[in-house]
């Protein structure tokens, strides 16, 4: 199945949530957003199933502590800047994170800093350390980030003329993997194929992205399940720049 909306759409959905005494934004793109920023003793019967991502804005000077989750996730830092524990990050970062592999902290900088939050699998919510150190189960820890990746400018979009396909993260025997595409106006791609993944996000990280009959801009977002055929990638007129992130197999 095919998730996903534009950054108007998932706009309409922006509200507060409280994590550790601030208040941070939340847009929702796929699936059910958080509707609180840390684990609720039972939540887990309000999984529905679906995947779930969503933009959030941490404001300046914020701390999220350390903690873990129970379902694999990338997270893609699109605005701002601050640090994923004790690397810098600014936009285009990408870190990706096993289910229960602790990270953190994420500090906002003088600006704050924005970023995708984005699963394969609804999650029951944040597990902070070390309170919950007893829920961690070990053996599976993985962790992989890739700060500072190069953006064009609108022009440098317009003036490309041939497709180039960067990879941010090696494809890993399970295939955990992630790709930026960077598209001359008009131009296309390698259909993105979910084949034998965990299902992919596709994240627009400049100019326009004209699929399934949709035309999505900047920082719009989709979700791929592994079992969707593979999906046609063409630029608008501005070219585009994509990151293709790929979960490894369940």
């Amino acid at each position: 199945m095919l998730y996903g909306k534009s950054a108007s759409e998932a706009a309409q959905e922006r509200r507060v949530v409280e994590v550790n005494s601030r208040d941070y934004q939340l847009s929702g793109y796929v699936g059910v957003s958080p509707v609180r920023g840390y684990y609720l003793e039972g939540n887990e019967v309000n999984d529905n199933g679906e995947p779930q991502g969503f933009l959030v804005e941490q404001p300046p000077g914020a701390v999220t502590l350390p903690h873990f989750h129970e379902t694999n996730q990338f997270q893609v830092v699109v605005g701002g800047s601050g640090r994923f524990g004790k690397k810098p990050t600014r936009p285009v970062s990408v870190q990706y994170a096993n289910a229960h592999t602790p990270y953190g902290p994420i500090v906002s900088g003088e600006a704050g800093i924005t970023y995708f939050t984005l699963r394969a699998n609804w999650d029951p919510g944040a597990k902070y350390m070390p309170a919950s150190r007893d829920r961690l189960v070990k053996g599976n820890q993985r962790s992989r980030l890739v700060a500072g990746v190069a953006q064009a400018t609108a022009r440098e979009r317009g003036r490309r003329t041939a497709t180039e396909i960067d990879t941010l993260m090696e494809p890993e025997p399970d295939g955990l993997a992630a790709w930026m595409a960077r598209l001359a106006p008009g131009g296309t791609a390698p259909p993105a194929d979910p084949s034998g993944s965990g299902g992919q996000y596709l994240v627009v990280t400049g100019g326009e992205l004209i699929c399934d009959g949709r035309s999505l801009p900047r920082l719009s977002v989709l979700f791929i399940t592994h079992d969707e055929p593979p999906l046609s990638i063409t630029a608008g007129a501005g070219g585009l720049e994509l990151l293709i992130l790929q979960f490894p197999r369940a």
